[in-house]
């Protein structure tokens, strides 16, 4: 099929195995005006050469469910689109050495079966007898994956091609993209074979997905690191066996091991990986279809050598062949797909470092995000507008190789990794470093997690634990009551902040919004919601005139609610949206003894009559002029003081100086976490997700059903008619060592009734906390439930929110 049309609806770029789901998912939603463009033949990059793993396990909720989309599809696709495909569905064994990696394994066992995916956990004798080589003597357990397998990876590409093919997409092979540009609001492809308009666009490029991203002005963040795995000679006794070995993992030691015909494959994520075509002198080649990298196995020689010990009948047998190919990485080791930030009707569905298995559910992802504009679950974890512009080219290859390196490490809750940081600074990084604090990156910001006092451990390893007690644990609690009996200060950079005025401002805000926008003096939270009533994204508006605002949005939010703020502008140019995210810095002060410190550094008047709960004043401080803004997601009285970064020091330093005599005690991000659970106040991405509906987040009191028209709107109607199948609600946990992780299960007797969305332990209630999302029968003060924490079911009991200060007579105090 060489023809090429003037004109297609979508054209999507990459033959790899993505590139064919995303067609072929397309062509099912009824886009069948469709084009795939491929420089060389399908699956001339990363595809030809992948191993072709399908696991269904991830640490990731949202990554879990886009595997387990694959699995299901490929083990049917073969048949539905008449194209034989070569699927082994083995099950998998992933071994733990230790007590902490049986956790993380628990874990994903609850949420997998969470999800009708039916893992279990396995005693070393459970393994033996399921893998009858394998050494078991030093291990703890493992975790059994059923529908794990592996599968070819050309011929899964060929029948999704084949399968867009018969609804009527076409794919065009041998056709390199030029260059692209922008043309009376259309996309225009110019190749060899001639130009090509469309209306929307996909990057699928793979490796090659940033030479792709300059032609739409889009910074791609990804590198080319090289992967490597081995295969030997056929082995005798794997030749005499009935079935399949099952597939092999040690993510202790790092390396997975399968089955391939009568010998074994063995594929190491070695320490000492390599990045490519990262410089002038080693640049990306015009051409590399097809081809690999020399082999570079003496690297691998620890984990061969480890490998050979854990099942013996690997040392009996030759190597007959090296696979060293390029495999694209992103900064966190998940792909991007969905909407290309800043590019209007560009979207992205690349940079996959687990492409075989993810890319079924990434096909169906993107397509939603093309043909609906929003996707049936939540993707933030491989939205493209999570990283934002401090994942530049040295931050991306110095995350990338770190992560590869680390590829099967354990995610600790407190575990700051170290690679690329401080790439977002606050003025006052260095004098907050000198105190003790310790930082934790959002959003590429570095934040303080915990001020370390003398004789805390401040080593990463000892935050390598699931559990609640560590180094942080005393100064947490410490900064937390002193936030509760005197007063607490907390540098808080990273606000996405966007300032927006012009006329008609407050109307076009109001048909976004799900509720009431504040008066002029006032400030509120507002959330949107998607067309199907779910939750998109919450802000602080504060409103300084009749047409004139800012809203101050979470830390990661910054592309993403950019995006959406201007998708939705009136076409008349009269409002204008300005990003001033990375120009102002915010002061927390909070505590009883907040006014009496701020009163003798301001000419304000603090009082309840003059500055009330929920309002804001223009402010200035030791010369520092800026805003000051009753409110706290602590749940004491307080004031957040927004400033110019330039002047953010002058007024630290004064606060601090009025404060210290007082009481007034820093504080960071842990204690901040533990207080807000305390008032059950929502997490983006977290509590608040695309995954559940405003009413069910229980953000009634934001829903205004009798106002004109919003986005949501009758989707929020017809629940509120029929009621929620589902709502929040806080849980207290009689949890002793460990906090509940986030998307724990929630149980009532053998029914799973719910997610917890948060959990930790609030120090001014000395209780463990659970904010969930549950059945909505279940969500009654009082009901009994259970918590499973690390595989183990803990009582809990249904709370009203707030925990803490129910009726906020501190907060108005």
């Amino acid at each position: 099929m060489t023809e090429l049309p003037a004109s297609t609806r979508v054209v999507v770029i990459g033959g790899g195995v993505v590139g064919a789901s995303c067609l072929y998912h397309l062509a099912e939603a009824g886009w069948t005006d469709c084009l795939l463009l491929e420089k060389d033949a399908l699956t001339s990059g990363s595809t030809w050469h992948a191993a072709g793993n399908c696991p269904n396990f991830s640490a990731s909720w949202s990554i879990m469910k886009m595997q387990n989309y694959s699995t299901e599809l490929y083990r049917r696709l073969g048949e539905e689109v008449d194209y034989p495909i070569n699927y082994h569905v083995t099950g998998s064994i992933r071994l733990a050495h230790t007590n902490e990696r049986m956790q993380e394994f628990s874990h994903v066992c609850s949420m997998a079966r969470h999800q009708g995916i039916d893992f279990a956990m396995m005693s070393p004798g459970d393994m033996r007898d399921a893998y009858p080589f394998l050494e078991t003597h030093d291990l703890e357990g493992g975790i059994w994956d059923p529908t794990d397998g592996d599968i070819d990876p050309a011929q899964l590409t060929q029948a999704l091609a084949r399968g867009a093919r018969s609804l009527g997409a076409r794919v065009v092979r041998h056709c390199p993209v030029n260059d692209i540009r922008r043309e009376n609001d259309a996309w225009v492809v110019q190749t060899p074979k001639g130009d090509i308009r469309c209306e929307f666009i996909v990057n699928a490029a793979g490796y090659r997905a940033a030479e792709i991203g300059r032609m739409l002005g889009r910074d791609v963040p990804c590198v080319a690191l090289a992967h490597q795995y081995l295969v030997t000679e056929e082995i005798a006794v794997l030749e005499a066996r009935d079935t399949k070995l099952p597939l092999l993992r040690d993510p202790d030691s790092s390396y997975y091991l399968r089955q391939e015909k009568n010998g074994l494959l063995l594929g190491p994520y070695e320490s000492d990986c390599r990045a490519h075509w990262e410089s002038e002198d080693d640049p990306m080649p015009k051409d590399f279809s097809f081809q690999l990298y020399p082999d570079d196995v003496d690297r691998l020689e620890w984990y061969i050598d480890d490998a050979c010990k854990r099942v013996p009948v690997l040392a009996t047998a030759g190597v007959t062949r090296v696979v060293n190919g390029p495999i694209p990485y992103t900064p966190d080791g998940n792909p991007l797909v969905g909407p290309m930030p800043g590019v209007p009707n560009a979207f992205e569905a690349c940079v996959f470092s687990f492409g075989i298995v993810q890319a079924g559910g990434a096909g169906k992802v993107l397509a939603e995000w093309v043909t609906e504009g929003e996707t049936e679950w939540d993707m933030w974890s491989i939205d493209p507008r999570r990283f934002t512009s401090f994942a530049d080219r040295g931050y991306t290859r110095d995350k990338s190789i770190e992560l590869y390196s680390h590829e099967y490490a354990i995610n600790f809750p407190r575990y700051e990794w170290p690679a690329a940081r401080e790439k977002r600074k606050s003025p006052l990084y260095e004098i907050l470093k000198g105190k003790g604090a310790q930082f934790a990156a959002a959003a590429g910001w570095e934040r303080v997690a915990w001020y370390a006092r003398e004789g805390d451990d401040e080593t990463l390893e000892a935050n390598a634990t699931f559990g609640r007690i560590g180094p942080w644990y005393d100064a947490v609690r410490a900064e937390c009551l002193a936030v509760r009996d005197a007063a607490g200060i907390c540098d808080l950079p990273g606000f996405s902040r966007f300032n927006v005025s012009g006329t008609g401002a407050a109307n076009w805000i109001r048909g976004l919004v799900t509720g009431a926008i504040p008066k002029p003096g006032r400030i509120g939270l507002v959330y949107f919601a998607t067309s199907d009533g779910r939750i998109l994204s919450e802000m602080t508006m504060t409103r300084i005139a009749e047409d004139e605002f800012q809203l101050l949005a979470a830390a990661g939010a910054e592309w993403h609610d950019q995006d959406w703020l201007i998708k939705h502008l009136p076409g008349d140019h009269q409002i204008s949206i300005d990003n001033v995210t990375d120009e102002w810095g915010t002061l927390i002060l909070s505590g009883p003894l907040s006014r009496d410190i701020l009163s003798g550094l301001i000419d304000n008047d603090l009082s309840n009559s003059a500055f009330p709960w929920l309002s804001h004043q223009p402010v200035t401080i030791a010369g520092a002029r800026g805003r000051l803004i009753r409110v706290s997601y602590v749940g004491e009285l307080g004031w957040e003081v927004h400033l110019p970064n330039q002047d953010l020091r002058a007024a630290y330093e004064a606060i601090l100086s009025a404060g210290e005599p007082l009481g007034l005690r820093h504080f960071g991000m842990y204690a901040m976490d533990s207080l807000r659970l305390e008032k059950c106040y929502r997490s983006w991405k977290a509590d608040l997700s695309t995954d559940y509906t405003i009413l069910a987040g229980g953000l009634d009191r934001f829903v205004r059903l009798n106002k004109p028209a919003f986005i949501g709107k009758a989707a929020l109607e017809n629940e509120s008619q029929h009621g929620p199948a589902e709502r929040f609600a806080p849980l207290l946990v009689d949890a002793t060592e460990f906090d509940a992780p986030y998307l724990a299960t929630v149980w009532q007797g053998s029914d799973r009734v719910g997610l917890v969305t948060s959990g930790g332990y609030g120090h001014r209630i000395d209780h463990s906390i659970a904010l969930a999302t549950i059945r909505t029968d279940v969500a009654k003060a009082g009901t009994q439930v259970e918590v499973e924490i690390l595989g183990q079911r803990v009582p809990a009991i249904v709370a009203r929110e707030p925990l803490y200060d129910p009726d906020n007579e501190r907060l108005k105090s």
